[in-house]
């Protein structure tokens, strides 16, 4: 097709796409990499306010799949939306769209895709959400003396397409919101050239990954070329996940004051944090006497009465009173009261995210931000005391059930899992998993989903855990003897984790099979193939199996990088001899943050390399025998 040809089917589209849809869509495609899974449309309706009945969306998916979807990889470009529904312009569903639409305000068109996208394919980005995230990053870094080669960007040009192209910052963002991520001594930031920009980029995007980060179709090039949906995309999710870090009960067990007649923590314990953020919001609403809110964007403006009543005269902040001015209280104009609120916020050290205008026009993504920065700075609960609150229940996760979790979560299941057993319950996510494996998922006969009725729910949900055991035991053919429908339904963690180690299992030795050509791996084939890499580059480190205690050094993972990338591992950085425990989790820390700069997707962390623990180890060496195949 040529060029001609695709602008005027944008410009087409344009003249009959449903506004409502266009945003909805704009908004899929920048949360997705500029595509829409088969899976979304339904929802996608539904947001736009045109439902519509199940057997016409069914027959829209079909239709997509099987004639729209032109590159045959289960996800839908705009091109390929346009040029399905331009086929069904006669047809009674397409007469729903006709209305012509304005392009949004706010949101820039854009050609360009990554490089697996069909050419010409459209994709959209948010000014306001560019300038929020740099302003964002401006303040998060301006200190950082790594970063003044590219900061303080302004936000109203493209400098942050441009400043994450070396990787730094990517960098720095993510061991802003999740800790230590990234060893430090592993980012290039001086004299860099295509090639350690490259490996900066790697080591970003893996570290993403790692901590939860959706980055499937996102490439080094990509950020290199600073597209904007992309970056935008891959920013929100880092910026989201430092957010909403504390937010959550067993970091914050002053969130128990939160909880409502009647309620348990173990139903607090299953809101996620954008649900627990609206109650929050709702506590003191209510305690003002103001009504409640129900989202964060149509309901936002009347935001400002929250704001002023969190943070009263006589907060505390240090050892400074910070008295709050309420002359802007009583302001009939939405835009001059948002900004009087956000004149106050700005006192507090809060005005970040959103503008007056954002507030009022409820948008949905930095409104949550600009709460979320609120919360974690002023949350202004107390912890219940004298209550029966069974406080053992916040325990908090497990190292192996957040490697699961992130691991779940980098490979785009919806809906998103924040609660490892909880968000299983259902067995949707599993279900998803199973067809990133090559299981096959019968969707429309065995699966069923939300809205579940008011009466049957948990039957409904039962009946897909027991289609997932099944599926396990007949068609995956895991060891799941002892395991029932029932257990994941109940959220039991043991025999949950069994199944969820078997899914992640299979889904690293697949990566390698199809590099080997379909040959089957096992745990010996890749113990094998590490020792002989090793020996090959002339390393005299080995390792007898995933259980070898040596491996507490990482001395043969750093060896192993070593022989894959010649010459990348700095060994003047690197442990040796008598190793305390600290100088173990040291090479850990740089071993972990080395495999993923040259190109391992790792999800394990440093501390399963110092204990051995022999699922996460397998799973280091596997992904990096891959690396290794790759480079073959």
């Amino acid at each position: 097709m040529s060029s001609s040809q695709r602008a005027q089917r944008r410009k087409n589209a344009a003249t009959w796409l449903h506004k409502p849809l266009l945003t909805s869509l704009n908004r899929a495609y920048l949360d997705n990499n500029g595509y829409i899974s088969d899976y979304e449309l339904h929802d996608l309706f539904k947001e736009a306010n045109l439902p519509l009945p199940g057997y016409k969306v069914r027959e829209i998916i079909q239709k997509l799949m099987v004639e729209g979807d032109k590159d045959k990889d289960n996800r839908i470009s705009f091109d390929e939306f346009v040029s399905i529904f331009q086929e069904l312009k006669s047809s009674d569903i397409a007469k729903t769209f006709r209305k012509a639409i304005n392009r949004k305000e706010g949101i820039l068109a854009i050609g360009g895709t990554s490089e697996l996208s069909s050419a010409g394919t459209q994709h959209s980005y948010s000014e306001e959400e560019r300038f929020a995230f740099v302003n964002w990053i401006n303040t998060a870094l301006e200190k950082d003396p790594d970063c003044k080669h590219v900061l303080p960007m302004n936000p109203n040009t493209d400098d942050l397409f441009k400043a994450v192209g070396d990787g730094v910052v990517l960098c720095k963002m993510i061991n802003l919101s999740v800790p230590d991520t990234i060893d430090e001594r592993t980012i290039n930031k001086k004299k860099l050239t295509p090639f350690t920009t490259q490996e900066n980029l790697n080591l970003a995007l893996n570290s993403a990954s790692a901590i939860g980060c959706h980055v499937v179709n996102i490439g080094a090039m990509d950020l290199r070329e600073g597209k904007p949906h992309l970056v935008l995309g891959l920013l929100w999710q880092i910026i989201k996940i430092g957010l909403f870090a504390d937010i959550e009960l067993s970091r914050n067990e002053a969130l128990a004051a939160l909880l409502r007649e009647g309620e348990t923590l173990e139903d607090l314990m299953k809101l996620s944090p954008e649900e627990l953020l609206l109650r929050w919001a709702n506590f003191h609403l209510e305690n003002a006497g103001w009504h409640k809110i129900n989202n964060f964007s149509s309901d936002i403006k009347f935001f400002p009465a929250f704001c002023w009543n969190i943070a009263p005269k006589g907060l505390k902040e240090g050892e400074e009173c910070i008295d709050i001015n309420m002359a802007g209280f009583n302001e009939k104009d939405d835009l001059k009261r948002a900004e009087a609120m956000l004149v106050q916020a700005d006192r507090l050290g809060c005005r970040q995210f959103v503008t007056p205008a954002d507030v009022v026009s409820g948008n949905p993504k930095l409104n949550l931000a600009f709460v979320a920065n609120l919360f974690n700075k002023y949350p202004a609960l107390t912890k219940p005391e004298n209550q029966d609150i069974d406080w053992g229940l916040l325990e908090g996760e497990t190292r192996e059930e957040r490697t699961f979790r992130n691991w779940m979560n980098s490979l785009g299941v919806n809906p998103h899992v924040n609660h490892l057993y909880g968000d299983l319950q259902d067995a949707l996510v599993i279900l998803q998993l199973y067809e990133r494996i090559k299981v096959p998922v019968d969707w429309n006969n065995k699966v069923n989903k939300p809205p579940y009725p008011k009466i049957g729910t948990n039957m409904k949900k039962l009946e897909n855990c027991n289609y997932a055991v099944e599926l396990g035991k007949t068609t995956a053919k895991f060891s799941l003897v002892g395991i029932g429908g029932q257990d994941l339904n109940d959220g039991n963690p043991t025999l949950t984790l069994a199944l969820v180690w078997q899914l992640m299992r299979r889904y690293t030795l697949n990566v390698l099979e199809d590099l080997g050509d379909g040959e089957k791996v096992n745990d010996d084939i890749i113990v094998n193939w590490v020792n002989k890499t090793l020996a090959g580059a002339g390393k005299s480190t080995k390792i007898s199996s995933f259980k070898d205690k040596e491996i507490s050094s990482s001395l043969a993972v750093l060896d192993l990088i070593d022989a894959i990338q010649p010459g990348c591992v700095n060994y003047e950085l690197v442990k040796t001899g008598c190793l305390s425990e600290g100088d173990k989790l040291e090479n850990a820390k740089y071993a972990v943050s080395m495999a993923r700069k040259i190109g391992a997707r790792v999800y394990a962390l440093p501390d399963d390399l110092v204990e051995v623990k022999p699922k996460m180890v397998m799973t280091v060496f596997a992904c990096l025998m891959g690396r290794g195949m790759k480079r073959a």
